[in-house]
């Protein structure tokens, strides 16, 4: 674990996203697909979960991390999961997958034929994306390159330090709602895919980043896991921004200058680093520049929507 210093100043990235729908089980998800304006030959395909405690969050809610994903310098389809009491688990999850599924086999359609395919997300995002980690591992693909968690929601006991000093618990708080929500019945939290802090193996899995902060109600859970990710031979990279932040809340503000979430995006941009297969490396440097210039060219058509970043 490191403890983040204040973030230096560095070099922003304008994004754009436009409107974008997935095919998801039997039906299709409503989503978003961001890039940066520069896209980068060896850019990374991240498949993003907003947060909202299970039974609440939207697209635009979940903008101001997924553009922090695309200006670290990825290509992100943010996707519009269904929400409890409405869908409980594992309906939410199992549309992820299948959203998943549709982004590695028509990857090339969004970024490059062998781009690192990755999951995400915030709060019960960060759930859902621990949770496909673990299909992925079960289910034998789609093979993913990492998992990106900010402040995951991963244990349905509520029970750390970190939240029993934000004055929630059992009953009474988001979180708490939230895994009733999604729940339904206690005995699901039992359900390694439901709460992932829970599995009993977690070896195997694609490398890890998890970033809370100081002042996050559910840092524990997040430090925790990490804990056992190494343990379980999992490469894992784990920060905690100084406080104070109001994170979760952090979360809705667009990754300005000098915020954790600007910081977080330094995180990310080195874990895509870190993680890009060998092979996805050696394929770009194999094309030719006018056949990387047509891909994003492709990949840019359509987007008229700029993120407001400054």
């Amino acid at each position: 674990m490191s403890i983040s210093p204040l973030p230096q100043l560095r070099t922003r990235r304008a994004v754009f996203w436009r409107q974008e729908t997935i095919a998801a089980a039997q039906g299709s998800l409503a989503a978003r697909l961001y890039a940066p304006a520069e896209i980068e030959p060896e850019a990374g395909l991240v498949l993003h979960l907003h947060g909202g405690s299970f039974s609440s969050g939207s697209l635009a809610e979940g903008e101001a991390v997924a553009t922090a994903l695309a200006e670290a310098g990825a290509i992100v389809m943010s996707i519009d999961y269904p929400l409890a009491p409405g869908h409980r688990f594992p309906e939410a999850l199992e549309a992820a997958y299948a959203a998943l599924q549709t982004l590695a086999k028509g990857r090339a359609r969004w970024a490059s034929k062998h781009a690192p395919l990755y999951v995400a997300g915030e709060e019960a995002g960060g759930n859902l994306a621990a949770a496909l980690a673990l299909m992925a591992r079960d289910r034998r693909g789609p093979e993913l390159a990492g998992q990106i968690l900010f402040s995951p929601m991963l244990d349905a006991c509520l029970g750390t330090y970190s939240l029993r000093t934000a004055e929630a618990g059992p009953v009474g708080c988001r979180w708490a709602d939230g895994w009733t929500d999604y729940l339904g019945t206690p005995d699901k939290a039992a359900h390694p895919y439901a709460a992932p802090l829970n599995a009993s193996r977690l070896a195997g899995l694609a490398p890890a980043l998890l970033i809370s902060s100081q002042d996050d109600p559910l840092r524990d859970e997040a430090a925790h896991y990490a804990t056992r990710l190494q343990e379980a031979g999992v490469t894992v990279r784990h920060h905690v921004q100084t406080g104070p932040t109001q994170w979760p809340d952090a979360y809705a503000g667009a990754p300005q200058e000098g915020s954790c979430l600007c910081l977080a995006c330094n995180h990310v941009t080195e874990f895509y680093a870190l993680t890009a297969p060998p092979r996805a490396r050696a394929d770009q440097v194999a094309m030719q520049p006018d056949r990387i210039t047509r891909s994003l060219s492709n990949i840019r058509d359509g987007f008229t929507d700029q993120v407001d970043s400054t």
